[in-house]
This record gives C-alpha cells, structure tokens and sequence, in this order.
C-alpha cells in the first residue's frame, strides 16, 4: 500500500533504522494549511455559540481539536502515501520523500487522535469529544480508505469531515448541537465540491495518474463545471440563510450576497472555460478565491456577533 517498503526501513545489518525526520516533517505530517482552516472554523462555532466557556478552557478545546485535525492529515498521509509519491503536487511529502517512515507516520496520528479526544472529554465535555473522534474516523477512514479511492462523490460525501469543527467548538460551549451550528456545517458541506474540484480540473492528470476517481476524470470537464456552478450557487444561498433567520444582522446577509455573486461569477468563468484549456486560469483563481470566500463569511459572522448588539445598544441609548 505504501511506497515505502519495511524493509527500507531495516538498516545494511538488519537493525531497525533510527528516524530521521525533524520536527518539521512531523509537523508537515499535521497538513497545517487544512489545520488553520479547521481552526479557524471551529473557533467561530465556539464564538458564535449562546452561552460562555472559560478562556482556558477554550484554548484547549481548539488546540484539542487541531491536533484532532492533525491526526486526520497524519493518519490520511500514511494511507495515501503510494499515491503521493506519484502525484507532483504531494510528491515530497515526509513519507514518500523518505524523512519519515510509514509505521512512524501511523503511530503519530493514533497517538495525536487519542490524546486529542481524551483531553476534549476530560477537560470540555464528551459530546464535543465524541464528535471529535467521528470527525477523525470520518476522513481516516471514511473518506481516505473508502471513498476517495471508489467514487467520483468523495468529495461530496468525505467533505463533511471538514465540516464538522463549528458544530464542535458549538459543542464545546453548549454541549450539543442546534440549527445554527448544523448551518455552520452545511456553509463548509456545500462550499467543499466547488473548491476542491476547481483544484480537480487542473490537477486532472495528477489524479488520472492514480486512479483516484476525482470527478473531472470521471464525468469529464463540461459536467464538473455544471456541478461546480450549482455546489456554488447552493453555497451563497445558505451563507444567507443566518440573516433570513434573524440569527444575525441585516448588514452580515448583504455582504453573504456580495460575496456570493462574485463566488457565483468565478463559478460562470470556470463554466465557460473551454474543456482542454491547458491554463485552466479561472479555474486557479476559482481555487484561490474559494479560500478567502470561506474565511470572509465565517469573519463576518463572528464580527457580526460582537457588532450587531453593540450597534442596538447604541441606538437604544440615543
């Protein structure tokens, strides 16, 4: 399954080869891009949530749950460590760049994924730890050694992995879930097909050389973009929904609109991108636009949260 056979990992006499890998490597093994936004998310759902935590105890239910998400990258790098090596985009990761072997790479993320949950629970709640731990299992499992490998949907199914941390660090603070937490999960749920497969389109070769059944290589280019364009379309309908339900202010749902109709524009350019374009331009901008777009809403919504009351505070007192 690996690239790196075990006997690579044996030395010329047999013995057990001692790690070379710095810190760094282990910390690449974290996937820390995908961490940050994990983060970020789940602080959100933390502030957003009705009700007060403790700082300190706030602190560590986000670091429990990046080095929950870091457990996920540690445990998906190990599994796709064969088809890393042949992709250009991962080839130089720590396990088919040889820094770290693949036995270290599991004993990580098993440890990381334990301490994680165990910590949530003892020092948070268990709900929120429980979740936590669905969330791991989810991408290790679900997604990487089922989905991503068997189906043109991974993305779609195995996206829910990520969007999950708001409705944790919701857990955190209130000890369950609620609409708006399931409405966090589902802004992350529509937004990921649009974003990873405007990655898809001009990675499709890397994919194609795999075998990964990403749906570019699968439904072709002309259906992707159609699909995009709807994934995107359904993104800045429910990036809305906050203000229509009153959970936030007027100001917040105009700028979810303004922000969705230039989301929805990138999505037209993509669709009118001639198939075989080998630049692939609107879709590379697509990409890049799709990470400030998710990071702009759930800024918004959390600003919003400390702006909108002050605001009527304000203008109850004049």
């Amino acid at each position: 399954m690996t690239v790196i056979d075990d006997h690579e990992a044996l030395g010329t006499n047999g013995g057990v080869r001692l790690s070379e890998a710095g810190a760094r490597d282990f910390f690449e093994l974290l996937k820390p891009r995908v961490m940050s936004l994990v983060v970020f998310t789940a602080f959100a759902g933390l502030v957003l949530a009705p009700g007060h935590i403790h700082p300190v105890l706030g602190f560590i239910a986000i670091l429990c749950i990046a080095v929950g998400a870091g457990a996920s990258g540690a445990l998906n790098m190990w599994y796709d460590a064969d088809i890393d090596a042949v992709m250009s985009r991962t080839a130089n990761r720590p396990i088919p760049g040889g820094r770290i072997q693949p036995n270290e790479a599991l004993a990580f993320g098993l440890t990381l994924s334990f301490f994680s949950v165990a910590i949530l629970g003892l020092v948070v709640n268990w709900f929120s730890a429980g979740l936590l731990a669905f969330t791991i299992f989810f991408y290790a499992v679900v997604y990487t050694m089922w989905l991503k490998r068997s189906t043109p949907q991974n993305i779609v199914i195995g996206g829910a992995a990520g969007s999950f941390p708001p409705m944790i660090g919701w857990a955190c603070v209130t000890g369950g879930v609620s609409m708006e937490s399931i409405v966090l999960f589902l802004i992350i749920f529509l937004w990921t097909p649009a974003h990873f497969w405007a990655l898809a389109l001009f990675k499709m070769r890397d994919y194609g050389s795999v075998g990964v059944p990403m749906m570019p290589n699968v439904a072709g280019e002309a259906s992707t973009k159609v699909q995009i364009f709807i994934y995107t379309l359904l993104t800045a309908v429910i990036a809305v929904v906050p203000a229509l339900a009153g959970w936030s202010s007027l100001g917040y749902g105009v700028f979810a609109g303004l922000l969705g109709a230039v989301f929805l524009y990138c999505s037209i350019a993509v669709w009118r991108m001639p198939d075989g374009d080998q630049k692939m331009v609107p879709a590379k901008k697509m990409f890049a636009f799709s990470i400030l777009y998710l990071f702009a809403i759930f800024s918004a919504l959390m600003i919003d949260a400390f702006v909108a009351p002050l605001l009527s505070l304000i203008g109850g007192a004049a």
